[in-house]
Order: C-alpha cells, then sequence, then structure tokens
C-alpha cells in the first residue's frame, strides 16, 4: 500500500528551481532512502513532505493527509527528525521530553524511550551536553512521542563517528522491524545501501533513477573487476572466459572487466587449468556510491540529453 504519494512536486527559490517535476511513491513498511549531492534537492524535497515547506506546484499524499492544510491529524501519523536540531541551551533532556509529549493526544512514554535509546542515565542533564549520536539519539525519542506511522529521518548520521553511525543504522532497521514507514535522505552511499529497500537518485532538483539498491547497480552497466599479477599470459584466449568483456596487461598487472555470478571461479578455474602463475589477486564489485557517480556524472546526463551549460 502506498502511504506516500508525490506528483509533479516543484520548489523555486527565486530563479532557482531546487525541486523540478519530482514524482514518487513510498510502500508501508518499506525504508525509502533518496541520495544525491549537496543542493540536489533532498532536505527541500523531505521538508515539503514534511509539511514544512509550501511547494510552488505538485501533489503531495501522506496517509491521505495534505500536509499543508491537515496539518493535525497529519502530525498525530509522521514523526520528523529534522537535519539542524537547535534546542534551548538551558532546557534538559525530560523537560523537551514533557514539552514534546504535551502536543500530542496519546503520546508514547518517553520515560521508556529515554531507555530503550540508552539516554535515560542523562535525563536530568542538558541537551546542550549531549554527544553528537546522544542529540541525534534524542531527536528520534522525540520523532517517535507520537507513536507516528511514518517517520523523516534527514541526514540522521551526519558528523557522528563510525561506530555511532553504526549504532544508528540498528536503531532505524529496529523501527522497520516493528513495522514503521521510514522516509531518509543521506549522502552516504554505504548507509543508503545497507539500509534502504528502494533508493531516490535525486541531481540538480531531479530524480534520475529509482529503484532496489542492487537494480540500480546493475542498471549501472558497471562491470566486476579483477585484477591480479604475472609474468606472461595470452589475453586473447583469457578473453574467452565466460562472463570476460574486457582484459588489459601492463606492467605484469592483468585487469579483467566482466559480470557473472561465477565470474571469479572461471577466471581462477581458466589459470589453474592452464597453469599460469599470478599473485595479488583482487576483486571489486560496483556497489551504490560507483553507481551514483555513474548517474549524477556529466556522461549520463549528457546520454539523458541535458543541457550542462
Amino acid at each position: 500500500m502506498k502511504v506516500i504519494e508525490v506528483n509533479n512536486l516543484i520548489k523555486n527559490y527565486g530563479k532557482i528551481k531546487a525541486v523540478d517535476g519530482v514524482s514518487f511513491d513510498v510502500n508501508e513498511g518499506e525504508i525509502f532512502g533518496m541520495v544525491g549531492p549537496n543542493g540536489a534537492g533532498k532536505t527541500t524535497t523531505i521538508e515539503c513532505i514534511e509539511g514544512l515547506r509550501k511547494p510552488d506546484e505538485g501533489i503531495i499524499n501522506v496517509l491521505n493527509l495534505n500536509p499543508s492544510t491537515d496539518r493535525e491529524k497529519f502530525y498525530e501519523k509522521v514523526g520528523v527528525q529534522l537535519q539542524e536540531t537547535n534546542y534551548q541551551d538551558k532546557i534538559k533532556v525530560y523537560e523537551i521530553c514533557e514539552l514534546f509529549a504535551s502536543l500530542y493526544k496519546k503520546p508514547l512514554n518517553y520515560t521508556d524511550l529515554l531507555k530503550r535509546f540508552g539516554l535515560y542515565d542523562f535525563k536530568n542533564g542538558f541537551v546542550m551536553k549531549l554527544s553528537g549520536g546522544q542529540k541525534q539519539k534524542l531527536s528520534i525519542i522525540l520523532a517517535l512521542i507520537s507513536n507516528p506511522e511514518i517517520i523523516f529521518l534527514d541526514e540522521i548520521t551526519t558528523g557522528l563517528d563510525p561506530k555511532a553511525r553504526r549504532d544508528m543504522w540498528e536503531i532505524v532497521k529496529e523501527l522497520k522491524d516493528e513495522g514503521k514507514t521510514i522516509f531518509l535522505t543521506t549522502h552516504y552511499m554505504e548507509e543508503a545501501e545497507f539500509l534502504c529497500d528502494r533508493v531516490a537518485i535525486i541531481d540538480k532538483g531531479k530524480i534520475v533513477e529509482l529503484d532496489t539498491p542492487e537494480k540500480l547497480i546493475e542498471k549501472s552497466g558497471i562491470e566486476d573487476m579483477i585484477s591480479f599479477e604475472t609474468k606472461d599470459i595470452n589475453i586473447e584466449e583469457l578473453k574467452k572466459v565466460k562472463g570476460v568483456n574486457k582484459v588489459s596487461f601492463k606492467n605484469g598487472e592483468v585487469t579483467i572487466y566482466g559480470r557473472g555470478e561465477d565470474l571469479l571461479k572461471e577466471v581462477v578455474d581458466y589459470l589453474y587449468l592452464n597453469r599460469i602463475y599470478f599473485k595479488n589477486l583482487k576483486t571489486k564489485k560496483p556497489n551504490l556510491e560507483d553507481t551514483f557517480l555513474k548517474f549524477t556524472g556529466r556522461e549520463y546526463r549528457e546520454a539523458k540529453g541535458e543541457n550542462l551549460n
């Protein structure tokens, strides 16, 4: 079931088109990611869907509600974690939780949420004294207090160290397992690939591709790479190996590009069968970051007929 539907969303800032005709939908219970370069339109798009910015054109439907006009019902059903969260300097953790709880008819017990996210021992401390990771956890707690059906997370791990980032990923996975629908924006491709069921790549205010991470990688056409060192090899014979598309041999290093689940096995079998000594075997499979660079690069946009001037 579709819980978010966006059709031809347009948002301008003066002469700048921050969002230029964006259309997509989000399914119930999925983690939907939007990735793109800085200034691509990610945050503007999510803020329009959250009802924080009014679009110039287009239709937004969230749980059969209009974020701009059905605000009270809308905010009972969604939780919003903002990219830049500024709290009062002298407000304590429990005080801000009480404040947010007072805004809803049937809030969750914030004490339980503080315990779950490891912030209970800091409830009497000032928010300004929390670490970056703790502040991000608090922002999620505040987004969850209304017990929302949909949670919006904007750049949830920006500025966090690697361990705090991984901890945050596990929290997001847990929320999905509980049946929540999650819409997140990120500029970390590894994060999107690990977390998201589907990913929209946005660039210059337009969605250039949308699919599962696996299918996006497949669509990119980027091939697997295998390399190894050897003294001598018949390049033409190696090109005949199943799945191999291109071979180069330079300064004693062979580099192979190709596709197929058994590509590595086919290449290694060929080397052994032909008694070819090799060392320093390395492999590299394309990932979402490679795909992102391909889809947002000049070559790709020219192929789509865009004017880059």
